[in-house]
């Protein structure tokens, strides 16, 4: 995985999310005890977050900086920001060497960077487009790729519904929804 992976997310959440900014954005983002508007800054958050880790590669945290989007933006103000967010993350993985390693729990490459990228932009593309009350399934092509990288146990399946599944956000043909789990980005060994 890497920029051009994390561009396609990205155009999806534009393509999904961006028709609707003037749907109330206080709701609860499907599960989530955020909005669909503080999810949307969360998921600019995440992304700046990564896109620092992969520029300056620390070994043994994360760097000590936030993202704070002010209260007033709306939903137009923080989905520009969410996106110019995961633009940084994409410059920076294109620019990092698949040698590089930067800490998220564990030395982690560019390409776990990237697939916790695209998977941040996807699941919190469904939060929202589920409270919302669009219907929306994040592109299977993309879900396939986040499960290889960073859920390699995951049952088989129909990637959307079996990452939606993995992160705690559906039920799965007879299992039922997850109340704890983690991915795995850090590589091992």
């Amino acid at each position: 995985m890497g920029p051009q992976e994390l561009r396609a997310a990205l155009a999806e959440a534009r393509r999904t999310l961006a028709p609707h900014l003037d749907a109330d954005w206080s709701v609860p983002a499907g599960p989530l005890e955020w909005s669909c508007r503080d999810t949307l800054a969360h998921v600019g958050h995440d992304l700046l977050a990564y896109a620092g880790q992969v520029a300056a590669l620390p070994e043994d945290g994360y760097l000590p900086f936030d993202l704070t989007v002010r209260p007033d933006a709306g939903p137009g103000e923080v989905l520009t920001t969410a996106l110019a967010c995961g633009e940084l993350l994409a410059l920076a993985l294109a620019a990092a060497g698949p040698g590089a390693r930067a800490w998220h729990w564990g030395p982690t490459d560019p390409t776990g960077f990237a697939a916790m990228g695209v998977a941040e932009t996807l699941l919190h593309t469904h939060d929202i487009a589920t409270g919302l009350a669009l219907d929306w399934t994040p592109p299977p092509v993309l879900c396939a790729a986040v499960l290889t990288r960073l859920f390699p146990d995951a049952p088989p399946g129909d990637p959307a519904p079996v990452l939606l599944w993995c992160t705690g956000r559906a039920a799965l043909d007879g299992r039922p929804r997850r109340t704890s789990w983690t991915w795995r980005a850090a590589l091992r060994g």
